[in-house]
């Protein structure tokens, strides 16, 4: 129990948030938290990183407890375990961080060789500072979350496991056996990283772990750090809605930089993708050689006529009304190609790979489609007299009962995932295809059909091969705005991508403009570590901790460096967790103090205490002595003429 809510189990999956007004500002901080409530907020967690903010606690528990909030309030503690002991008689639960909680006096910068005596040390260390607290929130029936996060693992266990999962799981382990050994269990544990891939790892690994030990903990989830806008969203549900479809997680937070109100609203989206799933679970599945023996033997180097991209391959549909009446402009939006001001049309770092028509076309839609062949950029289309020379041509698994005659462009065969291994076998021998695409009826249950699916598809030897892409449809639906379809396909599509489960992707969305389509597939490609189109910022949602405007500071940023694909830039509100939890990023901006900035280059402070209002400015300079910058392309001009572009004027 989290105050008056209870976690784990068979109960609802609770919403967090946390608050980032300065926690001794009781007024300020109230109305916070009140906000967050009345959003349908379930807990709030609220920085305490000193003994001020600790007794401000008792007064901002007891004003909301007069305005009639009994909102549970969670006391984040980084070093200090006297103030941790002090708060834990105003709140309901204290978030303790192993990493730095008491294990953090030793410096390893000369050890060669750590020992048994040394590891037993340091635990003794951390007993002696934890259990104190420990027996307090006992005797107060109360609880502690043990807030794991990959960038502030302590120095012993980075000399121990180096900056892996398994030393986050071995953090969490030392400090529950501590609880154990207390008999106290009110506990939650959370595994906590910008990466999700490295999150999701952590989460299982953490939880196989405590299956083989007996324990059943409840799971806090969250990609810490997500950053804000569509990039947070996308990247907190692939790491949150892989195991949330995992059946893994009792709490759940999206941090975002932005407002806490606004991190309440996906959560509730994945809480209701996770619902959703429910009961459609299929036959297990545990393939892991064998998806790492498709993933070695894939068909990489796709030939020319089918120009895909091996690192995730981005499709986008049209229908056959649509392709026959859309104008140039219109069309070379929808697939990302740049107008240049003369005329020319050309493939750009962000273009689809491929345009799928799934009907029958016209002549002169046969027409703009060669064109696009010939840019190149790749076009499926179903067969018929009007199917251009060099298009991928579509068929029902079910409709291959003969060899099809080998053609440019080849074939592409789609699955409804329910095939038979021999439905499979036959429609893969008689048109050996270019590759799959998995269509499911329904998105419900649509991860678990596709894992049951791809365990068929890599048991036969003439598929395993081949990639796999992704077709997946979110139909229109009552009350769903575009934050509740992004959220629920990042965390279907994610799910997968993140088990090396397809090569690429066909999202659907009738709620979703085509272009916005698009930009949130390249992005969830990215969130899933497999294809980087663009800069990746790594920013903490801000807490009390927090000296400067950190939202406003995270735009500034990312409108002078988003252009540097590759790139990923931290931007962190103080030191406490700063230099850690950027452990992904090349360039790391950190709040020092009052209007005072320290830059990074990986883990390496290299300037320490720059003003602010320059802070920004130092930061480019920094990536262009690295080496790592690259000036912004020029804004592309409205096309006014097509006369000077061969390729225009077809269109």
């Amino acid at each position: 129990m989290i105050g008056g809510v209870p976690v784990g189990s068979d109960h609802p999956i609770a919403v967090q948030t946390m608050g980032t007004t300065s926690t001794d500002n009781v007024e300020e901080t109230v109305a916070q938290i009140k906000k967050c409530a009345d959003a349908g907020v379930d807990i709030v967690r609220i920085t305490v990183q000193g003994m001020r903010e600790a007794k401000a606690c008792e007064f901002i528990k007891k004003r909301l407890l007069e305005d009639g909030y009994k909102t549970p309030l969670v006391a984040d503690i980084h070093f200090t375990p006297k103030v941790a002991l002090h708060v834990a008689d105003f709140v309901d639960k204290v978030r303790i961080n192993p990493g730095n909680f008491a294990d953090g006096k030793k410096s390893f910068d000369t050890i060669t060789e750590l020992t048994d005596t040394d590891v037993q040390e340091h635990v003794a260390e951390i007993e002696k500072s934890l259990t104190p607290l420990v027996l307090k929130l006992k005797d107060l029936d109360k609880a502690m979350r043990i807030g794991v996060n990959h960038g502030s693992l302590s120095e012993r266990i980075l000399f121990q496991y180096g900056d892996s999962p398994e030393g986050m799981v071995a953090s969490a382990v030392e400090v529950v056996e501590i609880c154990r050994k207390n008999d106290y269990h009110n506990l939650i544990i959370s595994m906590k990283s910008s990466n999700p891939k490295v999150m999701i790892n952590a989460y299982r690994m953490m939880a196989k772990d405590m299956y083989q030990r007996g324990w059943d903990y409840p799971l806090h989830l969250g990609v810490t750090e997500a950053g804000g806008g569509s990039d947070g969203r996308i990247k907190s549900a692939v790491g949150i809605g892989a195991l949330l479809l995992d059946g893994l997680g009792d709490t759940i937070r999206v941090s975002l930089t932005e407002d806490p109100e606004y991190e309440i609203h996906p959560c509730k989206a994945l809480r209701q993708a996770a619902e959703n799933a429910v009961g459609k679970g299929v036959e297990p599945f545990d393939d892991t050689a064998r998806r790492e023996s498709h993933h070695s033997k894939r068909a990489c180097d796709f030939p020319i006529d089918v120009p895909l991209n091996s690192d995730g391959t981005v499709m986008m549909s049209i229908t056959p009304a649509e392709l026959e009446n859309i104008s140039t402009n219109d069309l070379s939006s929808r697939v990302g190609l740049r107008l240049r001001a003369d005329g020319d049309i050309q493939k750009d770092w962000k273009s689809a790979d491929l345009l799928l028509v799934d009907g029958d076309i016209s002549a002169s839609s046969s027409t703009k489609l060669k064109t696009l062949i010939d840019l190149p950029l790749g076009v499926a289309c179903r067969p018929g007299p009007n199917a251009p020379a060099g298009a991928t041509l579509l068929y029902q698994a079910a409709d291959i009962n003969e060899p099809l005659e080998q053609r440019i462009g080849g074939f592409a065969v789609i699955f409804n995932g329910t095939e038979s291994p021999e439905v499979i076998e036959r429609a893969v021998t008689n048109s050996s295809p270019r590759f799959f695409m998995l269509k499911p009826a329904s998105t419900y249950g649509a991860t678990f059909l596709a894992r049951r699916f791809f365990n068929r598809m890599t048991s036969i030897e003439a598929a395993a091969k081949l990639p796999l892409m992704l077709w997946f449809d979110y139909p229109k639906k009552a009350g769903q705005d575009e934050d509740d379809i992004v959220i629920k396909a990042s965390a279907d599509f994610g799910s997968l991508f993140v088990d090396g489960i397809g090569e690429g992707l066909l999202w659907e969305a009738a709620d979703l403009a085509p272009e916005n389509l698009r930009v949130s597939t390249f992005n969830l490609l990215q969130a899933s570590r497999m294809r980087i189109t663009k800069t990746e910022f790594i920013s903490c949602p801000s807490c009390g901790r927090t000296l400067f405007n950190l939202q406003a500071t995270t735009a500034r940023i990312q409108s002078r460096t988003g252009h540097l694909p590759g790139v990923r830039i931290a931007v962190m509100g103080c030191i406490v967790n700063g230099p850690g939890e950027m452990a992904d990023a090349d360039f790391g901006y950190v709040g020092s103090g009052a209007g005072k900035i320290d830059l990074y280059v990986n883990y390496d402070v290299v300037k320490r205490g720059i003003p602010s209002e320059n802070a920004v400015d130092a930061l480019v300079q920094l990536i262009k002595d690295n080496g790592k910058w690259a000036e912004p392309q020029q804004e592309v001009e409205e096309v006014t003429s097509m006369r000077h572009s061969a390729v225009a004027a077809v269109l």
